[in-house]
């Protein structure tokens, strides 16, 4: 299976070719065209690197140590880390870039490698393809190599910093006494969370899969299907709330009291609908979001922006329009405050928060916001198939529909939308449809399939 290259960087299966694979070779290779990236850029001699907990990392973070060093680049190690905590100590460390080592919801076969630059952001376009087309740098003598320098105090300092925002109500949450399970599918978050939740005064919480040893109990990806342990878990214990998270934390899922479900986009809507009472301003979200986002931000005056899937557009966007708060659909929160990049920590901090001065329940709150359905499917493609010409032809089909062609092809249909594209991280495409109902969603995904297999 070939690699798969974004502006994050590259992701493959451990095993195999490569060029087909995420082999030695491949890591070596990126990680020091990037280091020479980062050298010519200027400024710091250092790289943050971290990873999440799956079975490939501690090789895959041995090879990115020593290129970097090879290099003559320090290398601070911050060990087993959220993405978000990783992209915070960057900055924190005043470092010229980082390194990420995780697939995010990829099965445990998977791994990868994402880039940083010396804000913590990911590579723009530009930037990326630049990295991509670097040829073989040369390496510094003996004399010259970098230092590998073990760091222990990332995840603290990102919770200090979530805590020391103003619109994260402590004293709130404390006196709520909320009572929360989490499921971390045994990787960073169940480092993170719970010594987020008890930073923020949560004094009932219950981990559910928060090992950090790699060994997934369900699929990771955080989606409703693979969450029946916390939905039992919730309705069992009676708890105010369930929270999931990916292995590198950077999407966070809600299940309410009732045992039910958010769905990914309204753990952003949610966050959303705190900090726009508190701040005015715009809101951000890819073109695959919700269209509750918009509707809510438009509720309080502002105005809100899609963009392509992928979160250099998001963050990119967020900063054109001054967006107070952005994200994407699948439970990633962007709040500018703290730093641009997805944060399931941060999230949980701003939603504790607001059902906490709001004084409702989970179920309540989800109830409270404009309510749609949506229906997210995987299509695998015979590895031929010209997906360029695919798209034209459903782009043809529909030429009297308002279309978005910015990503693959969205097309707005008078009571619901469908989008279809290429995933950035896996090799499917991806075909997402929203309507009021999950029967009339359906409808809308079937209909364009049936187009597409026509």
């Amino acid at each position: 299976m070939p690699l798969i290259k974004s502006t994050s960087g590259i992701r493959g299966t451990i095993g195999g070719a490569a060029g087909d694979a995420l082999t030695p070779i491949d890591v070596v290779a990126l990680t020091a065209a990037f280091g020479s990236w980062l050298l010519q850029q200027g400024g710091a001699n250092a790289v943050v690197i971290g990873r999440d907990t799956r079975p490939s990392g501690p090789m895959i973070s041995r090879l990115v140590s020593a290129t970097l060093q090879s290099l003559g680049l320090d290398v601070l190690d911050v060990g087993l880390s959220p993405t978000p905590t990783v992209a915070l100590a960057v900055s924190h460390q005043q470092a010229c870039g980082g390194i990420v080592i995780t697939a995010s919801h990829n099965p445990a076969a998977w791994n990868a490698l994402k880039l940083l630059n010396h804000a913590g952001e990911f590579l723009d376009t530009a930037a990326a393809t630049e990295v991509f087309t670097r040829s073989a740098p040369a390496f510094v003598p003996v004399g010259q190599l970098g230092q590998y320098i073990p760091q222990e105090s990332a995840i603290a300092q990102h919770i200090a910093q979530i805590l020391a925002l103003p619109l994260v109500d402590v004293p709130a949450i404390q006196h709520c006494q909320f009572k929360i399970a989490i499921d971390a599918v045994n990787s960073t978050g169940g480092l993170a969370v719970p010594q987020l939740l008890q930073a923020l005064g949560v004094p009932y919480v219950t981990p559910l899969h928060c090992e950090p040893n790699g060994q997934f109990p369900h699929n990771p990806e955080p989606l409703p299907a693979h969450l029946t342990d916390l939905v039992q878990a919730v309705l069992a214990g009676k708890y105010d709330l369930g929270l999931a998270v990916d292995p590198d934390v950077d999407r966070l899922v809600v299940i309410d009291e009732k045992g039910q479900p958010w769905g990914e986009d309204y753990t952003l809507v949610a966050v959303a609908d705190y900090v726009l009472r508190h701040t005015s301003g715009n809101t951000v979200s890819n073109l695959s979001s919700s269209q509750a986002l918009q509707d809510l931000t438009e509720h309080y005056g502002g105005r809100h922006v899609s963009t392509p899937v992928g979160e250099q557009y998001i963050v990119a966007k967020m900063k054109a329009t001054q967006a107070v708060i952005g994200g994407e659909g699948n439970g990633g929160v962007i709040y500018p405050p703290l730093h641009y990049g997805r944060d399931a920590l941060v999230g949980i901090a701003l939603l504790l928060s607001h059902l906490a001065r709001s004084g409702q329940t989970a179920s309540a709150l989800r109830a409270s916001y404009p309510n749609y359905a949506i229906v997210k499917q995987k299509i695998q493609l015979p590895p031929a198939t010209d997906l360029t010409t695919l798209l034209n032809k459903v782009q043809q089909q529909y030429s009297t529909y308002p279309l978005n062609t910015e990503d693959g092809v969205k097309i707005m249909f008078e009571q619901g939308w469908v989008h279809l594209r290429q995933s950035n991280t896996e090799p499917v495409i991806r075909l997402y449809a929203e309507a009021s109902t999950q029967a009339q969603a359906q409808q809308l995904a079937d209909q364009v399939l049936q187009k597409l297999d026509g």
